[in-house]
C-alpha cells in the first residue's frame, strides 16, 4: 500500500517519535510537537507535503511531479504528486527527515518529554 493513501500515511508516520494527527485544511495533518511537518491532501491529485532543506528542495523540484507546495509561503515546503518521479522509498525518507528538521526547534525540554533524542 502506498503512502498516498491514509491507513498507510498514519502507520508509517506514526512510527516516528511524538507524531500526533488532526484533520485540518482538506488533508490530514502530521505534526510533532504541535507543528506541522507533513500532510496527506484529501483532494485529487493526492500529494504528500512535507519541510526539506534548501538544498533539496531544489533537487526534488526538478523531478516531474514534485513542486513547491501550495499555501506554504517559503520555499522549503515540497509538495509529491502520486506517480511522481520520487520512489516511495525516498519519500518517506524525506518525510522522516522533514520530522527530524521540525523537531529540531522545539525546545529541548519538548523534545526529552516526546522521546526525541
Amino acid at each position: 500500500m502506498s503512502l498516498f493513501h491514509r491507513d498507510r500515511f498514519d502507520t508509517a508516520l506514526s512510527q516516528l517519535p511524538g507524531v500526533t494527527f488532526v484533520d485540518q485544511w482538506d488533508a490530514r495533518v502530521a505534526k510533532v510537537g504541535g507543528k506541522v511537518f507533513c500532510l496527506l491532501t484529501d483532494y485529487e491529485p493526492r500529494c504528500i507535503v512535507f519541510k526539506c532543506s534548501e538544498e533539496s528542495f531544489d533537487i526534488l523540484t526538478s523531478l516531474s511531479g514534485v513542486t513547491q507546495a501550495r499555501y506554504f509561503a517559503k520555499r522549503k515546503w515540497a509538495s509529491a504528486e502520486a506517480g511522481s518521479e520520487l520512489g516511495e522509498d525516498d519519500l518517506l525518507a524525506y518525510v522522516t527527515r522533514s520530522h527530524a528538521l521540525v523537531a529540531e526547534g522545539l525546545t529541548r525540554k519538548l523534545r526529552a518529554e516526546l522521546g526525541i533524542l
